[in-house]
């Protein structure tokens, strides 16, 4: 069953542009992965420094490989120590 993976991150102004890179990145290995099937990046327009990333996968398998993939961790520390607070995940299907 495909499920939809939402990632939230709270990204300082400031910050933005260092993030950037390590960001496309992610969405690069990402499109490589097993079972990925497609993904996007929102911007809360009141809050601009919030940000969504929807992607879904086939399965919650394939997702969870993704998720502790060796270069998507230490990509994601990185997020994470640019961010001072942990990224938000949360696995969706359909009703």
């Amino acid at each position: 069953m495909a499920v939809k993976i939402i990632i939230k991150r709270i990204v300082p102004v400031d910050k933005i542009s260092i993030l950037a890179p390590l960001l496309r990145q992610l969405r690069a290995l990402a499109t490589d992965q097993r079972g990925y099937i497609s993904g996007e990046t929102l911007k809360n327009l009141d809050d601009p420094g919030e940000h969504l990333v929807i992607s879904t996968w086939n399965s919650v398998e394939d997702w969870k490989k993704w998720e502790h993939n060796k270069e998507r961790t230490e990509i994601q520390h990185k997020i994470d120590a640019i961010l001072k607070q942990k990224t938000e995940y949360g696995i969706y299907v359909h009703d």
